[in-house]
């Protein structure tokens, strides 16, 4: 364009010459080289800058100076450009469908003017240079915000504030900046101890409190720029965990522990929280702690010497601490410990010992000799604290020699052997001195010195150890002078040729002196052989202790241990899963058939080891307690025929009569829980005590004995005295009951006696549970005066009346009338003999007891007289004809006998003494 001219005058100007040139058409069309639109998503009109329009040079020439049409070109733009003044030039841009700015936010296309040609037809039109337009879709705020999420969680730790607890998300789909951007975050849920800023991200505006409330939810909106809110608010979660404390979560104080239940896992959801430390190895210690049961553990509470027949110890150890009975009393005024599971301990507080029998003393003490006792002590009070003796043989009079001692100062154990000139005269070892923790911690502990001289060595819960001290002296000069040996403290002994001294009018007398102060238990000395170790480790073996459930399952990196009695485990390992893991294979385990009741106490401590120099983890320790729970208790019932009649003659037998052949001990424990009822179980008894009821045995005509045989190849001893037999030892109820059956009762001199009682009681665990009170009274039939020349079929004899005789009380069936009538005249042909003996035997009594109320004849010659020996007791037929009813009515078969001769034949068959009927004829 030219500058100052008008744009119409120049048109008329170019119109003009070429009208005088006589050309029609000769110019193109000429538009603006690009145009730069916008278009609102709800409109259909582009907003052009500059605006379109084309200009001729042709103009005002008809048709060849008009502009006809604007066409578009290129990817398919879904607009169109329309003509608005064929004159002018001008046109409009408009788009043919809905535009969307999500789909597409901009258009780029090639657009050209068309003139009108030369003529009406449009023939010969020209067309401008190709133009750009650029096109904006204008975007319009038709979506709301929406949350990247459903939900949001976070945790936070009590106490503290946070800058930026967690960051919410919300999107526009919208195509523009201003309303595709978030700009503002809103807390909807009112009087929150939360903001959020524009970015979305969430504080806490005060300090938190687990105590107070646990977890929070607050709900969070949003808007965009051009402040349209979200449709849906989005909740926020908030947990408040409590302040971080590195230690062992997940387990439970108290473990309850079924009897018999085996092994059970202590920590099974037990993990370790270490508030990301930087952990390099934990190492863990888990206790048992059982000081408090028993001799420091549950362990088997029979007597030592049953312990040591069931662990294979060798024969011949003297128990100085016994049980207190009749012939054990020299225990009877010491304190003993109640409450701790039968088991039997002695208490020392520094003023009781006891003097052992002089019967009782281990003789022949040689070159080899053990001393096993259980010992709990403790530090003695004192700087310089006095010596404890536990065991002493000194002179009993006069020089206070001690022979040989065990005793404790000073947190040592010592061992003191002196032997006299007749052995040796040397200088020797004479002291022997061990320095252990053991000794002093308060805890039970198994001592065991074996002396194979001049080699002594001490097993502490069967571990070994040498004196780190041995000291020399001088052997002890010979004397006469007799010993004494003490439990508990010295002796110290003051005799005739060393009279008793009087120091400020007090006079010193024998007496004690180094008492003991602590307890023992189990205080055994046996001389001329040395314990093994097997046998060691199984008296001093415990039967609870920590287990490892599946140790397959561990990880290689674990290494764990425990100690001899399996009451302390210690694990260690680099990986702290691993170590976690293990914790919870950690079981409880208790094989003792009747476990004692109570509680167990567990400690576990915990050490962490870290990488550099960061500050270590501490981890507390943990207090829990198993509680073992009280088993079911078992009923151990006696039972037998509780009345034996026997004639005199089989109680002066060498074999005598055996009350208790018959007898039966059964064992019942009642359930409760999964299987109710009364069930039936095996267990040992450790004891059974015969006693005599009324007076004594008398030892010059009566005895209550057993046959060694009938202990042979069993864990049974047995004593006896005048007041009845004591079986004792580890053993099956079997084994008793076989071995009671075999007890034997004789008396040579019965004629003053009408009957002997029994009572039998028998014991498991040393007394815990105990049998009923078993009564048997054995009652002697005495023979009357016979009567001479008396027809036996003739005799109406009182006894003769068998429908009235208690045996016949019971009816059989109508099958076995005949077996009932051969029975009744058995009957009735015993009677009659049993008359006839009685009648004999008048004379020949009266001669017999005028006899030995004078005492010249011998109380055996007196039942030579072939007269006596023909003996029948009705007792006896009574027990016969009971079994063979007894047989019928069971519907077994047996043939009942016929004659009087098949009833004797079938006695003695089962081993009773019944003459032949031809020989009381």
């Amino acid at each position: 364009m030219m500058r100052g001219v008008p744009f119409a005058l120049v048109w008329v100007i170019l119109g003009l010459s070429c009208v005088l040139t006589g050309k029609v058409n000769k110019h193109k069309p000429w538009i603006e080289t690009s145009y730069h639109g916008v278009i609102p998503e709800n409109m259909d009109t582009v907003l052009l800058d500059p605006p379109l329009v084309a200009l001729d040079k042709d103009a005002p020439v008809p048709f060849a100076g008009e502009i006809c049409a604007f066409k578009i070109h290129g990817q398919e733009a879904p607009f169109e450009a329309e003509v608005l003044n064929r004159t002018s030039g001008e046109g409009v841009l408009r788009a043919i469908g809905p535009v969307d700015c999500e789909a597409q936010k901009e258009y780029t296309f090639i657009i050209q003017a068309y003139d009108c040609g030369s003529g009406a037809n449009g023939a010969g039109w020209k067309k401008s240079h190709k133009a750009v337009v650029h096109i904006q879709v204008d975007d319009v705020n038709e979506f709301s915000p929406v949350f990247q999420e459903l939900e949001y969680h976070a945790a936070v730790t009590e106490g503290k504030i946070y800058d930026n607890i967690l960051q919410v998300e919300a999107t526009d789909q919208d195509c523009s900046p201003q309303y595709s951007q978030i700009c503002n975050y809103d807390i909807v849920t009112p009087d929150t101890p939360f903001a959020i800023d524009r970015n979305g991200n969430i504080r806490n505006t005060e300090r938190l409190s687990y105590d107070k409330q646990q977890r929070y939810q607050i709900m969070v909106t949003a808007f965009d720029c051009g402040q349209k809110r979200a449709t849906d608010s989005v909740p926020v979660h908030i947990d408040v965990k409590p302040v971080c404390k590195p230690g062992w979560q997940g387990w439970n104080k108290r473990v309850d522990y079924e009897p018999g239940t085996g092994s059970k896992q202590l920590f099974p959801k037990m993990h370790l929280e270490t508030c990301d430390g930087p952990l390099s190895a934990v190492k863990a210690m888990v206790e048992l702690q059982t000081s408090h049961i028993g001799k420091g553990c549950d362990r088997e509470t029979y007597s030592e010497k049953s312990l040591q027949k069931l662990c294979g110890a060798a024969s011949g150890s003297t128990d100085l601490l016994p049980a207190p009975s009749f012939y054990t009393n020299w225990t009877a005024s010491l304190l003993t410990d109640s409450g701790r599971d039968s088991d039997l301990i002695f208490r020392f507080d520094g003023r009781q010992a006891a003097n052992v029998p002089e019967q009782v003393v281990p003789q022949n003490l040689t070159d080899q000799f053990t001393v096993a006792t259980w010992m709990k002590h403790g530090p003695s009070p004192g700087l310089r604290a006095e010596k404890e003796t536990l065991l002493c043989n000194s002179d009993k009079t006069e020089m206070n020699r001690h022979h040989y001692s065990l005793y404790v100062h000073n947190c040592r154990l010592v061992l003191l052997l002196r032997r006299d000139f007749t052995q040796v005269d040397t200088f020797r070892p004479a002291e022997f001195h061990w320095k252990l923790e053991q000794i002093c911690d308060k805890e039970w502990h198994y001592y065991v010195i074996n002396v194979e001289f001049p080699m002594v060595t001490l097993f502490v819960d069967g571990m070994t150890y040498e004196p780190y001290l041995v000291t020399d002296d001088w052997p002890i000069h010979p004397s006469s002078i007799d010993t004494q040996l003490t439990v508990g403290a010295c002796w110290q002994g003051h005799g005739v040729e060393s009279p008793p001294l009087n120091i400020g009018g007090e006079v010193y007398s024998p007496r004690f002196t180094q008492y003991f102060r602590g307890s023992l238990s189990g205080l055994t000395i046996r001389p001329g052989k040395i314990e093994t170790q097997k046998v060691i480790s199984c008296l001093q073996a415990c039967k609870e202790g920590l287990d490892i459930n599946s140790l397959e399952s561990l990880g290689k990196d674990i290494k764990f241990h425990f100690n001899p009695a399996q009451s302390v485990l210690v694990m260690e390992g680099e990986d702290l899963e691993s170590l976690t893991t293990a914790m919870t294979k950690v079981s409880y385990i208790n094989s003792r058939q009747f476990p004692t009741a109570g509680l167990r106490r567990l400690h576990i401590t915990t050490t962490v080891q870290c990488f550099g120099e960061d500050t270590c983890v501490s981890i507390p320790d943990i207090k829990a307690v198993v509680m073992v729970l009280p088993p079911s208790e078992p009923r151990i019932t006696i039972a037998g025929s509780d009345r034996l009649v026997r004639p005199v003659s089989d109680l002066r037998r060498a074999t005598g009569v055996a009350p208790f052949r018959e007898l039966r001990i059964t064992s019942t424990v009642t359930k409760g829980d999964g299987m109710p009822g009364v069930l039936e179980v095996m267990h040992n008894l450790d004891y059974c005590d015969v006693l005599v009821i009324g007076d004594e045995l008398d030892p010059e005509h009566e005895s209550l004995e057993i046959p060694h045989s009938s202990l042979m190849g069993k864990h049974l001893d047995a004593t006896n005295s005048t007041s009845g037999i004591s079986i004792y030892g580890v053993d099956s109820m079997v084994h008793y009951e076989e071995a009671l059956r075999q007890v034997r009762y004789r008396n040579w001199r019965p004629a003053a006696l009408t009957n002997r009682k029994f009572r039998l009681t028998c014991s498991e665990l040393n007394g815990r549970y105990t049998s009923n009170e078993f009564n048997l009274e054995v009652s002697i039939l005495h023979n009357s005066p016979p009567v001479e020349h008396v027809n036996h079929m003739a005799v109406q004899s009182q006894y003769m009346r068998p429908v009235h005789h208690p045996l016949m009380v019971h009816t059989l069936n109508s099958h076995v009338s005949v077996a009932t009538a051969v029975i009744v005249i058995c009957i009735a042909a015993l009677v009659v003999i049993v008359v006839l003996g009685i009648y004999r035997l008048h004379s020949t009594h009266q001669d017999s007891s005028r006899s030995e109320e004078d005492g010249a004849k011998d109380p055996e010659t007196d039942w030579d007289d072939s007269a006596l020996t023909i003996t029948v007791n009705p007792m006896e037929v009574r027990d016969i004809i009971s079994d063979r009813r007894r047989a019928v009515g069971g519907g077994g078969g047996v043939q009942l006998p016929t004659s009087k001769a098949d009833l004797c034949r079938s006695d003695r068959s089962r081993g009773r003494q019944i003459p032949e009927v031809d020989q009381l004829r």
